[in-house]
């Protein structure tokens, strides 16, 4: 599994089934208005956590993918898919609405993504919905959804193995953020970015979860 950030909450996902079909995931693309360059991607698979502009830029995947932007069990090509019920704010989607957690099963993998929560914990039932992660995305830009401070909670809530920040301040990026900084400052750790992360199951013999820093590629 090869796991790239776009920018953003956007992330591409490859998956190499036996050798021949390489499937593509692709998560919450974002529309040119943001400042970031969104390049030409190609999808089996879109996500779309919600319906803002800066995660809904469905026309920019090709591929004629397979769209969940809804709550719900899907299988597609060998992968398993679950879209759990969030808010983007942290008084019941009030100010901001719905948001989409989406758990993603492949290739004896869970990942998490959780698009642009606002809620400074998570229930019970989320977390019982949520289950085991060994990759989890998480925003920690602050002001719109959970900032770094609480980004540490949440990592605290679902133990993930791999953490991998998203939706914070980039140089060209017209939407106002927090800075990575803040969140790297609350882990107490400082942490090389890299281009990519590619993973199988047997690298994840992690006791304490590590902070993954991807650069914006493509």
């Amino acid at each position: 599994m090869q796991i790239f950030w776009i920018g953003q909450s956007c992330f591409k996902i490859n998956l190499v089934q036996n050798s021949k079909e390489t499937v593509r995931i692709i998560i919450d693309p974002f529309s040119e208005e943001t400042g970031l360059k969104m390049p030409s991607l190609e999808a089996n698979i879109l996500l779309v956590s919600h319906n803002h502009y800066d995660h809904n830029n469905i026309a920019k995947v090709k591929g004629d993918p397979f769209l969940i932007q809804e709550l719900g069990e899907y299988e597609i090509k060998d992968v398993f898919i679950q879209g759990i019920p969030s808010f983007h704010d942290d008084v019941q989607g009030a100010e901001r609405g719905k948001n989409i957690i989406f758990t993603i099963t492949a290739q004896g993998l869970n990942i998490c993504h959780l698009g642009d929560l606002g809620q400074k914990q998570l229930t019970d039932d989320q977390l019982e919905k949520i289950g085991p992660v060994d990759i989890l995305m998480l925003p920690v830009g602050g002001i719109y959804t959970i900032d770094g401070k609480q980004a540490q909670g949440i990592i605290a809530q679902i133990e993930p193995k791999i953490a991998i920040p998203m939706h914070y301040s980039l140089p060209k990026l017209k939407i106002k953020l927090e800075t990575l900084d803040r969140f790297l400052k609350a882990t107490g750790q400082k942490i090389e970015a890299q281009k990519k992360l590619k993973i199988q199951k047997k690298d994840l013999l992690i006791e304490k979860t590590e902070i993954r820093i991807l650069e914006p590629c493509c």
